[in-house]
């Protein structure tokens, strides 16, 4: 527990400690938390300047604009999957079966989906979703110098830097520019559910994580009815309270969503008859939540035990197996009620494999390696991208890749979601990457102008121990820029001065002058009478 704050009480009038008490009300993280919430909770008072919350971010505004309800399905091959013996390359079967003696595929057990490229028979759950024209398959997937570990190679798939350690994960960010105030106003239905992968940096804000999670399907599964368990408001206003806000808000929304997504599921039932297999559960479920109109946007779902670094023919096998069958199932399943366009499913994994086998009939920690997309949303069938040359390797004996990953996410928002470029910049660290011809098209985008909805760009960025604002300006107007803490006190001034059109990077430490203890800040700019507002973190 906290000791009350109190003020001495010598020589303290009665009008004055209810003054005192009243502030103390006022300015307590949560109610300043809860006022902050800029999706139309009203406005509060910064330094006797009103912050509104008139304007919505150009984020919930770009997703507004979208008006579509497609759905992504994320699938985390976890372990690192094996590109080679998923999608053999038979342009050049001789290089490719030199490489991996024991362990490759024989040409008699491959279905051919082109000249060049085939799949093992054991996999001929896709050859009619190939047929049908909906999978795509991007080649030699990755990002530069490749980390071999498990760990951080999964956090730069999730985070998008390959570069800094970033803790935020690229659906994390998006979720906290639409819900400012997550842990106090949770929106009515979970932002995104995953299975598997708990301790994944992909629904990571700095404040919360976005996702309802559970570590298998037999906790989703049982999903309890619920309502709101705990108080979020009567708390003490310390450290204590902080992590006990944090604590019970969690909980809170862990119970209203297992409510709600029970109700999506017992509104709905399965129309394929899926096998007993892990992944295949996993995906039962998520097509009864689709089906029941739960309107979740991401689902992210894992199958593990791709690590083959001995015995990788059984293994692979079953693996490819599961995920084979329970696409083709899973999208029969929805195609039942019609809803099938509206899913589009991307493989993930942190790394592939060597392009020769090991010791052990397996193969060690690679570079490139296949992303396969699923979906009736698709233009067809198709490659994307060009493959890894079988030849020429890294220095780590790695095939080089292709594909950026990240162009991949850039592409999934811009087209499929309709997000507009500029959003998708901040999204992905304020980097720009390619768009792909990934047989997805937005058919919106280009008649919205996101541009209507604030007068410039703001953003946090992070970068080598240093916290920066950058702006945008499109016009020239006098900016004022102050920092408050998480209780609403004033710390400090970073900038109050004309600025011309052009783009600025406003370093926090630097321009405070004063020591910053590292947490939670909220950073408020006034300009041509309008104010905007976002958390940042002092690191």
């Amino acid at each position: 527990m906290c000791k009350n704050h109190t003020i001495p009480q010598k020589n303290i009038s009665k009008d004055e400690r209810s003054i005192h008490d009243k502030e103390h009300s006022t300015w307590n993280r949560r109610s300043f938390i809860q006022a902050l919430g800029l999706a139309g909770a009203g406005g509060i008072m910064l330094g006797h300047a009103s912050v509104t919350a008139s304007k919505p971010s150009p984020l919930s505004v770009a997703l507004a604009a979208s008006e579509n309800d497609n759905i992504l399905v994320i699938i985390r091959l976890k372990g690192g999957n094996d590109g080679l013996n998923t999608i053999v390359p038979i342009y050049d079967y001789a290089t490719y079966a030199n490489l991996r003696p024991n362990i490759r595929h024989q040409q008699n057990n491959l279905i051919n989906l082109n000249a060049d490229f085939a799949i093992p028979n054991f996999m001929g759950g896709l050859e009619s979703v190939w047929g049908d024209g909906k999978m795509k398959i991007i080649h030699g997937v990755g990002y530069p110098q490749q980390n071999l570990s498990h760990f951080r190679s999964a956090a730069i798939w999730a985070s998008t830097d390959d570069v800094n350690v970033e803790n935020t994960g690229w659906w994390g960010r998006y979720f906290e520019d639409l819900y400012p105030d997550y842990l106090v106003n949770p929106p009515e239905i979970p932002p995104a559910v995953q299975i598997g992968s708990i301790g994944d940096l992909i629904f990571e804000g700095n404040d919360s994580n976005y996702a309802f999670s559970v570590a298998n399907t037999e906790q989703l599964a049982n999903v309890a009815q619920n309502g709101v368990q705990h108080d979020v408001t009567n708390l003490p206003d310390c450290v204590y309270g902080d992590k006990l806000l944090f604590m019970r808000a969690t909980t809170n929304t862990t119970v209203r969503y297992s409510s709600v997504i029970n109700n999506a599921y017992m509104a709905s039932t399965n129309s394929s008859s899926y096998s007993d297999e892990n992944l295949a559960k996993q995906l039962a479920i998520v097509a009864r939540l689709i089906k029941g109109n739960l309107g979740t946007k991401v689902y992210m779902v894992t199958l593990d035990g791709f690590d083959t670094h001995a015995n990788q023919t059984d293994d692979q096998r079953a693996l490819l197996e599961d995920l084979s069958d329970s696409i083709k199932d899973f999208y029969d399943d929805l195609a039942a009620t019609g809803m099938d366009d509206k899913v589009l499913t991307m493989t993930i994994s942190e790394f592939g494999r060597r392009p020769y086998e090991n010791g052990s009939n397996g193969t060690d920690h690679g570079a490139a390696s296949p992303v396969m997309l699923f979906g009736s949303g698709l233009d067809g069938n198709g490659f994307v991208g060009t493959h890894p040359n079988l030849t020429e390797w890294d220095a780590d004996d790695n095939l080089i890749p292709t594909t950026d990953f990240r162009d991949v996410y850039s592409t999934v928002l811009t087209e499929w979601f309709c997000l507009d470029p500029s959003v998708v910049s901040s999204i992905l660290l304020n980097q720009n990457y390619q768009t792909l011809d990934m047989g997805i098209t937005c058919q919106n985008l280009s008649s919205t102008n996101f541009n209507d909805t604030t007068r410039f760009v703001h953003v946090p960025i992070y970068q080598n121990d240093r916290t920066l604002i950058e702006i945008n300006m499109p016009n020239t107007a006098n900016v004022d820029i102050r920092l408050y803490d998480m209780m609403g006190r004033e710390v400090g001034t970073l900038e109050n001065k004309i600025l011309y059109p052009g783009k600025y990077s406003i370093d926090v430490k630097e321009k405070i002058r004063t020591r910053l203890s590292y947490g939670q800040y909220i950073y408020r700019i006034s300009t041509g009478g309008q104010f905007y507002s976002k958390s940042i973190q002092i690191r």
